[in-house]
């Protein structure tokens, strides 16, 4: 399904398909999960990283589910499951299934240790990757 409106790198994205979405020299990722929808993380707090009361160190973010146009903004964005060449993608059913049980959910990470793709890439192939590349 073609998204209009949208500035698309790498061909129309499908249920289950991990977008990158450039962001200067870094990149947000999400999954994209039909009907031009991503689920992907946000900080808990619009515009600033909140720490947990536990550790200055721990990061508080958002499972939220929105429009790929909503979070792209001006950004590009790609189709872009880097992975499976080595792994092999959960069934897409229980890839949604999986997102869409996380949706409102806060998820608490090592600022040191953050890597934007570790949740949609624990969506989509399970533990079967660590690690980006």
């Amino acid at each position: 399904m073609h998204i209009p409106d949208m500035k698309d790198d790498k061909g129309d994205p499908k249920p289950g398909d991990l977008i990158e979405i450039k962001r200067g020299h870094d990149a947000h990722w999400a999954l994209y999960v039909g009907d031009g929808y991503v689920i992907h993380v946000t900080p808990v707090d619009e515009g600033v990283a909140s720490l947990a009361a536990e550790s200055e160190t721990s990061l508080i973010m958002k499972v939220k589910m929105e429009h790929l146009r909503e979070v792209a903004g001006d950004d590009s964005w790609a189709v872009n499951n880097k992975y499976d060449q080595n792994c092999t993608p959960l069934p897409l059913n229980e890839i949604i299934w999986r997102a869409e049980r996380c949706i409102g959910k806060d998820i608490v990470y090592d600022v040191f240790d953050f890597k934007s793709d570790d949740f949609v890439r624990k969506l989509r192939y399970g533990g079967q990757v660590s690690g980006t590349g």
